[in-house]
């Protein structure tokens, strides 16, 4: 077509283009964060937003931003190289087919479909068609998650053998579409999809086994919560929970090795790790705990552990983007991989399972 031609011929006289990028949902995450983030760091050129409501349309324009008036129209731009989909979770899988149908490149919001079957058709699609197509695991640039994975990595505390990972909040499930199944709502759809890959990451273990409870206190139609728990065949376990009726938080990480624990009270704050140095103390006084006397919870002193604030990582998260850029020039491969997105549906497909039923799950790697 004409625009590609244009295109060729200014790369090929060493002219760099930026990618012409489209947003469709100009929601909390589409307008708040993906063009606004695409303005911003000047990585992409927003070319425009599409969204259902006028009135989101109408803010977009009051803002200097083109408004598509429908999405084929999104589709029939032929300059448009990548859109970003940030829409409610049920109408994931026919905008994503139509964009990839029409040839664009795509990064979806998560969850990005609400089954792996659904998932797979996406991927056959953008296969068939020879696009792209993305998934926006942004909290994998969370820097709690990051400390804690940097540690796993080192070894500094030997091997992992638990990991506790919890995300609390005291005002309830969000009253808009998350909060109705239909759209697929839920905090598993929501924060979980997160959590849970965060934890894949973390883990380089083969899962066995899942079980997983939901918490109905605000909502009775959408899990408000939910505790989840991943059994690796490592011997490995991750305890993950998401609550939104906590007035007290528990600590946001808490990770267990063979040398020693991590422990992150608050994203905001740095790791605190403890490493055991020597496991035996030559002597061990028993000290007044409640009304009696133990040795076996006595405190460790500096001889035998030594502990220490870890540094903060450093993140972009804006990386994401850099490399959608670079994996559509095909000078780069995914920092999300599509089969990692996979797993995390899987997983999340067995949790349900295991509510439904009331019983463990067997998990099965692909």
């Amino acid at each position: 077509m004409y625009a590609d031609a244009f295109r060729d011929t200014l790369i090929s006289k060493g002219k760099s283009m930026k990618k012409k990028l489209v947003v469709v949902g100009y929601g909390g995450m589409g307008g708040g964060y993906h063009a606004a983030r695409a303005l911003e760091k000047g990585l992409v050129e927003l070319g425009g937003i599409y969204d259902t409501d006028e009135k989101k349309s109408e803010l977009a324009r009051s803002r200097g931003i083109f408004a598509y008036p429908s999405l084929e129209a999104v589709c029939g731009d032929e300059t448009v190289d990548l859109v970003t989909v940030a829409i409610p979770n049920d109408s994931h899988l026919p905008t994503v087919l139509r964009l990839l149908e029409a040839g664009k490149n795509v990064i979806c919001e998560k969850p990005v479909a609400l089954s792996s079957a659904d998932f797979q058709k996406m991927l056959g699609c953008a296969e068939a068609n020879g696009r792209r197509l993305f998934v926006h695991q942004n909290r994998r640039w969370d820097v709690d998650f990051l400390a804690m994975k940097a540690l796993h990595d080192s070894g500094e505390i030997g091997r992992i053998i638990n990991i506790e990972s919890r995300i609390h909040g005291s005002r309830g499930i969000p009253s808009d579409w998350r909060g109705e199944a239909k759209h697929g709502g839920g905090m598993l759809f929501d924060w979980g999809v997160h959590l849970i890959d965060q934890v894949l990451q973390i883990y380089d273990e083969r899962l066995d086994r899942v079980y997983c409870t939901f918490v109905h206190t605000t909502n009775f139609e959408v899990d408000d919560g939910f505790r989840l728990h991943l059994y690796f065949e490592g011997g490995a376990e991750a305890y993950i929970e998401v609550g939104t009726y906590n007035f007290i938080a528990l600590p946001r990480f808490y990770m267990q090795g063979e040398k020693g624990t991590a422990l992150i009270r608050d994203w905001r704050e740095n790791a605190q790790v403890a490493v055991c140095t020597h496991w035996h103390e030559s002597e061990v006084l028993p000290v007044q705990n409640g009304a009696g006397l133990t040795k076996t919870m006595a405190p460790r002193d500096e001889v035998t552990l030594n502990c220490y604030e870890a540094g903060r990582p450093v993140a972009d998260v804006y990386d994401f983007y850099r490399n959608a850029v670079d994996v559509i020039d095909g000078k780069a491969e995914p920092l999300v991989t599509n089969r990692s997105v996979m797993r995390v549906l899987r997983v999340i497909e067995a949790a349900f399972e295991s509510e439904r039923t009331g019983s463990v799950v067997k998990f099965e790697e692909k």
